[in-house]
């Protein structure tokens, strides 16, 4: 039903409805099932979300490589002494997608939005928002429909994969999806949301994928975490009304072709960046 971004406001504009809608819409006439079939299927994925963020928050848990673990919790005994540099809000967003990284790395089960290594952060955007605004399921389910609108129209014309674009296609493209979502929960147009998505990608536009040893933990975890204040940030500058000058499409396009050009050692093989510095061989050597 639609391909790109012009496409899909071009349908929205023509049925007057929603991003959400017309995604419902899209995934009804190509998989055959009904509106109701649909919506438990996303409600199953939202109690995945709600698990998965906060299944660690107060007992942390041990990784496959012991690299990361606790910092969710941290972030929440940070938010108790109430000096937090930027809100409470944000803090906790934080925290969920730092949990949904620790709960990833022991092997927890996790929905990959779009990809296991960005898996916090739609959740801590939706999930965040969710609480602090008093949004029912439904509002939330609306949110997720968004963001699988964008998630899917980046996968045919780029790429959410690490090993193929880079981290910028992994919490670049998880967190354009959850901007997007974030506008539309908040009241915000379809062309509104789509000036988030491409802020949102846009401000991390070149961002390799450096795993320590090859493990889906650091620096995962912690880009996980700016991963969602980007989302939020972005979905506040397109509500104000600034709009990104570059088309949601072009910067698609954009990511894909830095992806293309991006060395090999930065794509998810853990030979270049962060992966090979002396600190990171060293805390593989010492886990062999």
């Amino acid at each position: 039903m639609y391909r790109n971004a012009r496409e899909l406001l071009g349908l929205c504009n023509e049925k007057n409805v929603k991003i959400s809608e017309m995604v419902m819409l899209d995934e009804i006439e190509s998989n055959g099932l009904s509106r109701e079939e649909i919506l438990s299927k996303l409600d199953e994925i939202l109690v995945i979300m709600e698990n998965a963020s906060s299944a660690t928050l107060y007992n942390p848990v041990k990784t496959l490589g012991g690299l990361i673990g606790g910092e969710g919790k941290k972030m929440m005994n940070y938010l108790q002494q109430n000096r937090m540099i930027t809100d409470q809000w944000i803090v906790k967003a934080m925290a969920r997608a730092f949990v949904c990284s620790e709960y990833n790395a022991s092997m927890g089960r996790i929905c990959a939005a779009p990809t296991a290594g960005s898996c916090g952060i739609i959740p801590a955007a939706i999930l965040t928002y969710a609480e602090k605004f008093k949004l029912n399921r439904e509002e939330m389910i609306a949110g997720l429909l968004v963001a699988s609108g964008i998630g899917k129209i980046i996968s045919i014309n780029a790429t959410v994969s690490g090993a193929e674009g880079g981290c910028q296609a992994e919490c670049g493209s998880a967190a354009a999806m959850a901007a997007a979502a974030l506008t539309e929960m908040s009241g915000g147009t379809a062309e509104q949301s789509m000036h988030a998505a491409a802020i949102a990608l846009k401000n991390i536009m070149g961002l390799i994928c450096d795993p320590i040893g090859g493990l889906v933990e650091s620096p995962c975890s912690k880009r996980n975490a700016s991963g969602v204040v980007n989302a939020m940030i972005s979905a506040d500058i397109a509500l104000a009304g600034v709009v990104s000058i570059i088309p949601f499409d072009e910067v698609v396009e954009a990511m894909k072709n830095v992806g293309t050009g991006m060395h090999q050692d930065f794509k998810e093989t853990a030979r270049g960046g962060i992966a090979i510095t002396r600190t990171a061989l060293a805390l593989i050597e010492k886990n062999k």
